[in-house]
């Protein structure tokens, strides 16, 4: 799920109605008063009213719009404040920060009511913030660059060149959140700030894609496929006949009857201006085929579902951004993940269509996967502090979650759940103690495998079959040989 490693670059063309390039936006610490988020797509504009006593000390309030991102970016706005204000130091911020809580650690470039410009930032979650306070005054056009950790901020004047007003270091994992952020000062009362031609600028790192193959009972990999770009995600068709991959915001089948190294042949899924990415699989019977993707409705990813030739594709989940991860074993039900109030929780909605049901209601969920028996939804969740294995009945875990059960709990980060289709066994895709996400690619990623659980757990270890470098890609989606003797994931290779 997530971040999709390919070259992002937002920007607004002027020819044409902008689209707003934000996940969402939230009220941030203590704020009295409800802030708001207006985009204007005929203008580029974000219009962006708040409250809160202050961006500083050990805690924030504010009203803030973000995009979560992961690696290095460039942020860019101009900025101008709306009437004279109720206090000089009402604040309207170019942002990255760790997390949405109060305390989070970040770093930002400030421009301030009286024209006071700095870039400030709090090091360590629930410290003290500090700035560096810039000699231009007023700018019109701010910037702020993340380069791994070094954060350095960029003011110009109106029709000057940028200028830098700083550079500090601040230690943030990915994924971050990266956005625009209004603060009156004064709790009390509400501030507007419009933020004009937004662009928010990612280059995503290079990679070798190496499509693998692993016999289970051989313990050897074969390498099927490889390209100098990212490709994610493969399923195993219900025939056995090709991988479905996807590349570039395309699906791909990758034939493996032929010789030599296969091609791959582009899925048409019409003229929906889909961009898909690395959640995807067929149902049990091969006829369907369930994908996540943004389109021209959306910049955000939705899941999808089409006939398996990829006609006739239409949307299963308006709210977004969603992700599917699982088909039912009855095909009745698609399992997904959708970030609601700010936080990742798992869904199932109808294949036939109807109203969607929330299955989880704590902790940060993902990667539902029905179990082959057909009695329950495996997930990965940090609900225990760190990642690990869960699973509930198909209805949900119930009022306050009560119904989950923990099946991993080791000192490794186990994401996205796996049956082989004969129900015996369960891949588990592993990351090294203490990574936060799945969203970057490392060297220690692992792939372990268990008996399938039975009706009681019985504390059984995952054994790791193979590690390597990989990561967001690697195997979000279950990736079983239809006889359960293979699975297919992708190593990655980082090129100069």
């Amino acid at each position: 799920m997530r971040l999709h490693t390919f070259c992002l670059c937002l920007l607004f063309a002027c020819a044409a109605p902008a689209q707003n390039i934000m996940d969402s936006h939230a009220d941030l610490g203590v704020t009295p008063k409800a802030g708001t988020m207006e985009f204007d797509a005929a203008h580029n504009a974000y219009r962006l009213t708040g409250g809160g006593a202050n961006i500083w000390a050990k805690e924030d309030a504010m009203q803030f719009a973000w995009r979560r991102l992961t690696g290095d970016l460039t942020i860019t706005a101009d900025v101008n404040f709306v009437g004279t204000g109720a206090v000089a130091h009402r604040k309207a911020v170019l942002m990255v920060r760790q997390d949405l809580t109060p305390g989070s650690a970040y770093a930002d470039v400030a421009l301030h009511g009286d024209g006071l410009t700095a870039i400030q930032y709090r090091p360590a979650a629930g410290g003290e913030t500090l700035e560096a306070r810039a000699t231009v005054t007023a700018p019109l056009r701010l910037r702020l660059e993340r380069r791994g950790n070094t954060f350095t901020a960029y003011a110009a004047k109106q029709g000057g060149e940028f200028t830098a007003i700083g550079t500090q270091t601040v230690a943030l994992s990915n994924p971050v959140y990266a956005g625009l952020g209004i603060c009156s000062h004064d709790a009390n009362v509400l501030e507007t700030a419009v933020f004009t031609n937004v662009r928010i600028d990612q280059a995503a790192p290079r990679y070798r894609s190496k499509v693998t193959v692993y016999d289970v009972k051989a313990r050897t990999s074969r390498t099927m496929y490889q390209a100098d770009q990212i490709v994610e995600a493969p399923n195993w068709s219900r025939d056995g006949a090709f991988l479905l991959i996807n590349t570039g915001g395309n699906l791909y089948r990758l034939p493996l009857n032929g010789t030599g190294e296969p091609v791959p042949q582009k899925i048409d899924l019409g003229e929906g201006g889909f961009r898909c990415n690395n959640d995807h699989d067929f149902s049990a019977d091969g006829k369907w085929l369930a994908f996540s993707a943004s389109s021209t409705g959306s910049r955000q990813s939705q899941v999808w579902m089409a006939h398996a030739d990829g006609t006739g594709a239409k949307l299963m989940t308006p709210p977004a951004p969603s992700y599917f991860h699982g088909w039912s074993r009855d095909g009745k039900y698609l399992a997904f993940v959708s970030q609601r109030d700010g936080v990742f929780q798992l869904f199932r909605t109808p294949a036939a269509g109807g109203a969607e049901q929330r299955l989880t209601t704590k902790g940060y969920d993902d990667g539902p996967e029905y179990s082959p028996d057909g009695k329950w939804i495996y997930f990965n969740s940090n609900r225990s502090g760190n990642w690990d294995i869960w699973r509930m009945p198909l209805d949900g875990a119930g009022p306050d979650d009560a119904k989950a059960e923990q099946v991993t709990k080791d000192e490794l980060e186990d994401w996205f759940p796996h049956f082989s289709p004969d129900g015996k066994s369960m891949l588990v895709f592993s990351f090294p103690k203490g990574t936060k996400t799945h969203n970057e690619k490392m060297a220690g990623v692992c792939l372990r495998i268990m008996p399938a659980p039975g009706a009681k757990l019985k504390g059984v270890a995952p054994k790791v079959l193979t590690t390597f470098f990989g990561g967001q890609g690697t195997i979000n989606v279950n990736s079983w040989s239809p006889d359960s003797k293979k699975f297919a994931y992708v190593i990655y290779e980082p090129l100069p």
